[in-house]
């Protein structure tokens, strides 16, 4: 992370649970909280926040950003969402800019991507939501096909609802050639949402 540097490990000596990233470094506090800030329970998503000597002191002369970045008693909102396990291993679920609310249900992207980079000439993708008239957002897959074998939109529908709750699957599915990143190599899903705003309307 920019601001804090490496903030969980997993451990050296001992088990590695996939999905995870692992327990705070020693003097890193790190916290999930839900509505006003208040940490929510086991295993209960929410925003990742964290404080220790490794973590930025603020945004060179944005006063503002830096005070909404933090919150009162000094911890950096990272806009991560997690959960902690109850030994306080913490597992990442996507990004709160991120987040889908399709019918009134929240949906992390992140969960749908790593199913769609399992099958068969997929490469790589991002699933944003869109505008839709009835759900308010709906999902849409943007992927990127290998040489051979791209599977076309019914076969990735069909393989994700083998894996997925029905609401989690995308309603269209868009090939291209790659997806737009920025410097640091992040999918730039902003320039996708605003790309393909219209598709389902």
């Amino acid at each position: 992370m920019t601001e804090a540097g490496m903030i969980t490990s997993n451990p050296l000596d001992g088990e590695r649970l996939p999905g995870t990233v692992g327990y705070p470094l020693p003097k890193v506090e790190v916290r999930v909280t839900g509505v006003q800030g208040k940490s929510v329970d086991i295993s209960e998503v929410g925003m990742l926040e964290l404080r220790g000597p490794n973590v930025f002191q603020g945004y060179w002369r944005k006063p503002e950003k830096t005070k909404e970045e933090f919150s009162t008693d000094g911890f950096f909102v990272s806009g991560d969402l997690a959960t902690m396990a109850a030994d306080g291993r913490v597992s990442i679920v996507g990004r709160q800019k991120d987040l889908v609310i399709s019918g009134g249900l929240n949906i992390y992207p992140k969960e749908i991507e790593e199913q769609l980079n399992r099958l068969e000439g997929i490469m790589d993708s991002a699933v944003i939501g869109v505008p839709h008239p009835d759900l308010g957002e709906a999902l849409v897959a943007v992927i990127v096909g290998s040489m051979n074998n791209v599977p076309n939109q019914d076969a990735v529908i069909a393989s994700l609802k083998n894996v997925l709750a029905g609401f989690k699957v995308p309603r269209r599915v868009i090939q291209v050639d790659e997806l737009p990143r920025n410097a640091m190599g992040k999918v730039q899903k902003n320039i996708l949402r605003e790309h393909y705003r219209d598709t389902l309307n």
